[in-house]
Order: structure tokens, then sequence, then C-alpha cells
């Protein structure tokens, strides 16, 4: 049998460069990643600035793990602008971290680490618990459905601290959208809010966890992560307002928030 490092198993991906951008594909007709070559550590994609709205949650997460690499946009951010932060990423792909230096992701140091491996198993069997849990782990055929299971929800609502808090990136076009948002609801005792990625509108960025769970409004002004200049936070600012604005409509319907549900 195969195992996750197994080459042979997993799709190679190509980039695709012009004159100012560069692009990580699995196929022409799909974009897995995307960067500017003058601008490297930027976020590029909005539903990337999206998934940064956990710093409205939790602007000084100790502990940050992703599952997908891609071009190391989330990576490359985060290492850049939240210097108190470890991030860990894991990718199943070995092609694509690979690439890692095409898209100009920075060595592994004492806050970053990047390993191959399979996300999900990782996430069940990792001994310390995250301050954030990123999920990207899409691949050339799509989402792969052990990213999307019951149990594998459940172990993400598992492997948060108090306060913790997942963002995931999911495709509004699946056939299964709704019963992936059905899942997530029941592992994380329906603090979910959905997030509309205004730019593409295909995908949306789900945001899970007891960090979202209070009933407070979120203040209208936030002061940037400690260590993140003012121009990587504004360079946020739509986004952030686009989910402040959800998360609110979300706080006024939402009924008062259950007891946890007990085994």
């Amino acid at each position: 049998m195969s195992s996750p490092a197994d080459p042979d198993d997993h799709v190679r991906p190509f980039v695709h460069n012009t004159r100012h951008t560069r692009a990580l594909h699995f196929s022409i007709h799909e974009v897995q990643s995307f960067m500017r070559v003058a601008e490297p550590d930027a976020l590029a994609l909005a539903y990337t600035r999206l998934m940064m709205g956990f710093l409205l949650f939790h602007p000084q997460p100790a502990r940050i793990a992703m599952l997908g690499l891609g071009g190391g946009s989330l990576a490359k951010f985060c290492h850049r602008h939240l210097p108190a932060s470890g991030i860990e990423v894991v990718e199943i792909n070995p092609h694509v971290i690979a690439l890692r230096d095409e898209f100009e992701v920075p060595p592994d140091d004492a806050r970053l680490s990047i390993t191959q491996g399979d996300g999900a198993r990782w996430v069940r069997t990792s001994p310390e618990a995250f301050d954030v849990l990123l999920v990207d782990g899409y691949d050339y055929s799509g989402l792969p459905s052990v990213l999307a299971t019951q149990r594998f929800y459940d172990d993400c609502s598992a492997s948060l601290r108090p306060g913790g808090l997942l963002a995931v990136n999911l495709f509004r076009g699946h056939p299964q959208h709704e019963l992936h948002l059905d899942r997530l609801r029941r592992s994380f005792n329906d603090a979910v809010l959905e997030v509309e990625d205004e730019e593409r509108g295909a995908n949306s960025v789900v945001l899970a966890g007891p960090g979202l769970a209070s009933r407070r409004a979120l203040p209208a002004s936030v002061e940037p992560a400690q260590g993140m200049d003012t121009s990587a936070w504004d360079s946020l600012a739509t986004e952030l307002a686009h989910l402040r604005t959800a998360h609110e409509r979300w706080r006024l319907q939402r009924p008062p928030v259950r007891a946890p549900r007990r085994a």
C-alpha cells in the first residue's frame, strides 16, 4: 500500500507566470494560488483575506495550524505579520511543497514548519491544541472528501483551545455544500458563520468554534494585531468589514447559546 508521501500518488501542479503574477494550477481552468511578484507576501485573493478574519476574534494566536499549502499565501502572510505566532502547515502533495521556493515561501525556522502528510490524520493525532486552524486543502479534483466528513469536523473541534477558531474555505457549488455546513454545525454546537467571498462568488469562508459563539457585537474599530504594520492591516479592511456585518446579522438571529453536547 502506498503512503501519502509517495509522489506517484499525487498530481503534479504547474506554475503559470506573467510579468507581474505567478499562479499555481492543477488545471488551466482553476487557480489554486495566486501571487503578485512585486508583493510576494500579500494576500492577492479575497477569500484568503477573509480567512484572516479570525483576527477579529483571536488577534494574538500563539499556535496557528494550516491544512493545505498551495502557493503559501496564508503561511507567508502570517509568518511576516504575526511574529508572536507559531505556524504549522501540513500539505499532502509533495509536488506542491517542492514549489515553495518559486512562491517565495520562507524556509522552516523556529516559528514556521511545513511538513508533508495527511492533514486529517494530523489534526486527529496532534498532541497540542491550536488557537486557529485554517483549512484550504483543495486538490486537482476539488475538496477532498476526507476534509469534509463528520469525523474530520469533530476532530477539528476537539483540536481547538478554549476560544479557538476554525476557518475553512468551501466551494458553494459543491453538491454536498449544505451537508458540509450541517456537519460543521453539529461539530461546533451551531457556532458556525458562513461568509461569501464577494470577489469570486463561488466560494465562502466558514468560521466555527467557541471563539465565535459570544453574543457580543464586534467593535467597529480594531487595532492591528501585535507586530502587524498598518498597511498589512489595511489590506484586510474590506473583508473584515464584510465579516463584521455578517457576524452582527448572525449574532442577532442566533438563538441563545445551548449547553455543549454530552457524549
